[in-house]
Parts: C-alpha cells; sequence; structure tokens
C-alpha cells in the first residue's frame, strides 16, 4: 500500500535524525521507545555473543521498527510509515557504542587516534506490507590526537550521548583527516538511502 503523504513515524530520540529529516521537508511524529535499562527498555541495544557488528546494527534497527508499528496498533494510532535506524562505531571489529563515563569515551577516543574506523548506519521502514532495511558504511580516518586533545574533548557534553564517543557534527569534525561514504549517515542517517526507502512508501519530498 502507498502512502500518499509527507508525514510519517520517527521511532528515535536522535536529535541529529530530526534536523536530517526536517532538512529535506519530511513531516516526522516521535514514536520514542523506552531506552532505561532500570526501567525495562523496549528494545535492547545488548550485543549477542558473536554477533559483528554490521548484524548488530541491523538487528536493532529492525526490532525498533518492529517493535514500535506494534505500538501503533496498541495505541489505535493512524497507520503512517515508521522510520527507525541505528548507528555504531566499529574499529577491528569491536562495536564502540555510547559511553557511560569519561574514562570509556577516552579510550574510545584513543582507539580511534590516528586510525580509520567505520561507522554503520542501518535504516528500517515499516508500514503496512512494507518491511525494508538498508545499511550504510562509511570509513573515517582521524587525525593523530593528543591527550590534551582527548581530555579537553571528554570535559564537553559532546561525547557521552554518540556512538564512537563523539559527533562529526560538533567539535569532533576538528579531529577527521578524511571521509569516504556518507557525510549524513555518520551523523545517524544517510539521507540518499533513506530517500529510497521513504520513497517505496510513497512519501512525497517535493
Amino acid at each position: 500500500m502507498k502512502f500518499l503523504d509527507k508525514k510519517i513515524y520517527l521511532a528515535s530520540k536522535s536529535p541529529r535524525r530530526r534536523e536530517l529529516l526536517r532538512q529535506v521537508g519530511v513531516e516526522f511524529e516521535l514514536l520514542s521507545l523506552r531506552t532505561d535499562p532500570a526501567r525495562g527498555e523496549d528494545v535492547s541495544e545488548d550485543e549477542h555473543p558473536g554477533e559483528v557488528p554490521l548484524d548488530y546494527v541491523a538487528r536493532v534497527a529492525r526490532e525498533k521498527g518492529a517493535f514500535a508499528w506494534k505500538v501503533l496498533a496498541l495505541r489505535r494510532m493512524p497507520l503512517r510509515p515508521v522510520l527507525s535506524a541505528d548507528t555504531t562505531v566499529t574499529i577491528d571489529g569491536r562495536i564502540l557504542g555510547k559511553p557511560a563515563n569519561t574514562q570509556e569515551a577516552v579510550a574510545m577516543l584513543e582507539s580511534l587516534s590516528g586510525r580509520t574506523h567505520q561507522v554503520l548506519t542501518s535504516v528500517a521502514l515499516h508500514y503496512i506490507d512494507i518491511a525494508e532495511q538498508v545499511t550504510q558504511v562509511s570509513n573515517v580516518r582521524f587525525a593523530k590526537l593528543s591527550q590534551a586533545d582527548i581530555k579537553a574533548y571528554c570535559a564537553t557534553a559532546e561525547p557521552y550521548d554518540k556512538a564512537g564517543a563523539y559527533g562529526i557534527q560538533g567539535l569532533a569534525a576538528l579531529f577527521i583527516e578524511h571521509i569516504e561514504g556518507s557525510h549524513s549517515g555518520i551523523m545517524g542517517l544517510p539521507v540518499f538511502e533513506t530517500a529510497q526507502l521513504l520513497r517505496k512508501a510513497g512519501v512525497r519530498f517535493f
């Protein structure tokens, strides 16, 4: 079934994803999932044993969207396409999630310093008879960072709600020598690939 409108549901709390959707004129309503383990998570972001980063990020994005679609039915909300996404940073096969504290943030940035890592963003779309997904991979090379730079950056609020302990759209842009892939994907939502998914559901951009 085609959806002849612009408005969708966004199953994400990320301000970066909201910003990128607004940039291309997509109207959305937030459909937030619980992420506090103490109160019970709607979708667990824990890694499964032996799970590789590509499988991990795709599974989490897919499960977020599937759960959000069920929420629509439970709440008897108007049916619109549900967009969900997950972003992770990986180096040497390790997944770098959001740092829980300064020590973790420093350790992550030290591991990225002077090296190339990958940023994986998987985007899933759920709507009636549509269940589509795409995962975008970007390579990001960091300059060699001094301990002073790392500590100064970790003294800001920026690293602590972002996978890999940095945000390309903020101060960490000063660290990046080269990217190969999607700038918006590194931010958390690859715009080109997302637009392709939304068009399959009939979402208009112009």
